[in-house]
C-alpha cells in the first residue's frame, strides 16, 4: 500500500498537471465506483494529502477523496487509450488521469465537508503533546502504534521499520516504555525519513509507480526493511525478520533496544 511519501509524491505531481484546469469528462468503468457523481465542468482548485488519502478540491466546494489501498495507481497519459485494469478516468484539456487497480480495493468518494486540520500527520501540524498524552502511554508494540492511522497518519510497514531502526528502538517494546527523549528521537527520525522518501518519489519494491508510471528510488536507501540476514548499517549486526500483527518486521536486535 502506498504510504505517506508515495501519496505526497502523487499530490505534488497532480498539482502541476490539473490545478486550475476544468474536468472535461469523468468516466467510471467499475460498478463499485458508481456512486461518483459526474464532475464534468468543475475546476480543480487544489490537491492535498491527508495521511494516505488524496483530496482533489473542486470549485463548487466539493472534493474527491482517493485512497489507493493495496494496488491502486493513478496514471497520467497524453492519449485516451484505456490501460488494463482501469476503473475510472478524468479528462482534462492537457491529458487524462486513469485509476488503475487490479484488485479493485481503491476507493473514490465525493464529499462536501472540508476536512478539519489533521493533528496526527508528522509533516503537517503534528500535535506532539497530544500524542504523548494519548498514544505514547499505551501498552501496545511501538511499531504497531506507528502504523495506526488514528495515531500517526500515513506510516505503513516499510517506513515504520526504517524509523525504528534509525531511532535505535526495538519494535518489540511497548509504546509506554519509551521515554520522552526516545519519542522525540522517533519523531525527528520519522520526519527525516519521510521527507527523504518524498525526495526519492517513494519506495518501489513491488508495484508502486508515480503519476507518470516511473518507479521511486527510496528502495535503494532502505536500511532495515527487506534486509533480512544482511549486515546492519549502524552497528554491523545482523538484520532479522519477525512477524507482528500479520506483517513482517525487520530490525537489528543488537542496536535496537
Amino acid at each position: 500500500m502506498p504510504e505517506l511519501p508515495e501519496v505526497e509524491t502523487l499530490c505534488r505531481q497532480l498539482r502541476k498537471k490539473i490545478c486550475g484546469r476544468p474536468i472535461l469528462a469523468s468516466e467510471v468503468y467499475d460498478e463499485k465506483l458508481a456512486g461518483i457523481k459526474n464532475t464534468k465542468g468543475r475546476n480543480v482548485s487544489a490537491v492535498e494529502r491527508r495521511g494516505k488519502t488524496i483530496n482533489v478540491f473542486l470549485n463548487n466546494g466539493n472534493f474527491i477523496s482517493i485512497h489507493l489501498r493495496m494496488t491502486g495507481r493513478l496514471l497520467w497519459q497524453k492519449d485516451s487509450e484505456k490501460p488494463q485494469y482501469s476503473r475510472w478516468k478524468m479528462t482534462f484539456n492537457n491529458g487524462y488521469i486513469f485509476l488503475v487497480d487490479p484488485r479493485r480495493f481503491a476507493t473514490v468518494t465525493i464529499h462536501k465537508t472540508i476536512p478539519s486540520k489533521m493533528r496526527n500527520d508528522l509533516l503537517t501540524g503534528f500535535d506532539e503533546k497530544t500524542f504523548i498524552a494519548q498514544q505514547a502511554v499505551r501498552k501496545i508494540n511501538v511499531k504497531i502504534l506507528l502504523m495506526e492511522p488514528k495515531a500517526l497518519a500515513g506510516i505503513g510497514n516499510i517506513y515504520a521499520c526504517e524509523i525504528l531502526h534509525q531511532s535505535g528502538v526495538s519494535p518489540l517494546r511497548h509504546a509506554s516504555s519509551l521515554s520522552k527523549e526516545e519519542w522525540t528521537k522517533v519523531f525527528n527520525e520519522s520526519r527525516s525519513i519521510l521527507k527523504r522518501g518524498i525526495e526519492k518519489r517513494g519506495t518501489s519494491i513491488s508495484d508502486w509507480r508515480d503519476l507518470f508510471g516511473c518507479p521511486g528510488e527510496y528502495q535503494h536507501e532502505l536500511k532495515a526493511y527487506g534486509q533480512e540476514n544482511k549486515r546492519c548499517a549502524i552497528c554491523g549486526g545482523t538484520i532479522c525478520r519477525i512477524k507482528q500483527g500479520g506483517r513482517s518486521t525487520f530490525y537489528c536486535p543488537h542496536c535496537q533496544k
